[in-house]
């Protein structure tokens, strides 16, 4: 069986949204040392990097599918971990990390806006794995559609709405 090649610009555009707010608000300079702290696979890390740091390389060609369904999974288990294991003590993390002085007003905000910066992750990754699905079940023609077979996303949006 051929896996979707998507090349649907709105799907691209929502991919290079993801990627952005990533860099800027979940992984930028002063919470990537407490995220790189989490118990996470390296093949997780290595999908959300896929999704989030190589748009440049996908833009043209398009991805795959069954290769986006597997880094939106790996997002999902990201949020999901970090809000159980960072959020809750984020602020007495960066404090044992520290900072230099010009920058404590730069890392004050991005840890007081983590939080509501995780939630717009996740509902960007949801948007963008709610779009999938409708092109999966769009050219599934008349077989179960691939989302339907990958048990990885199962819980998907359990992952990803708040609890």
């Amino acid at each position: 069986m051929q896996t979707l090649q998507i090349r649907d610009p709105q799907i691209v555009r929502q991919i290079e949204r993801i990627s952005e707010h990533y860099r800027s608000n979940i992984a930028n300079r002063f919470i990537r040392p407490v995220l790189l702290q989490l118990p996470f696979e390296k093949q997780s890390w290595d999908l959300i990097e896929l999704l989030t740091e190589k748009v440049g390389q996908f833009r043209y060609q398009g991805y795959l599918l069954d290769e986006l369904y597997r880094e939106i999974a790996a997002a999902a288990h990201f949020v999901a971990l970090v809000r159980r294991e960072i959020v809750p003590s984020l602020k007495k993390r960066i404090e044992k990390i520290g900072t230099v002085a010009s920058d404590k007003v730069l890392q004050d905000m991005a840890v007081n806006a983590f939080a509501s910066n995780l939630r717009l992750f996740a509902d960007l990754v949801y948007e963008l794995y709610v779009g999938l699905v409708e092109l999966d079940k769009k050219n599934s023609h008349g077989f179960q559609p691939l989302y339907a077979k990958m048990v990885e996303l199962q819980n998907i949006g359990a992952l990803l709405v708040e609890e």
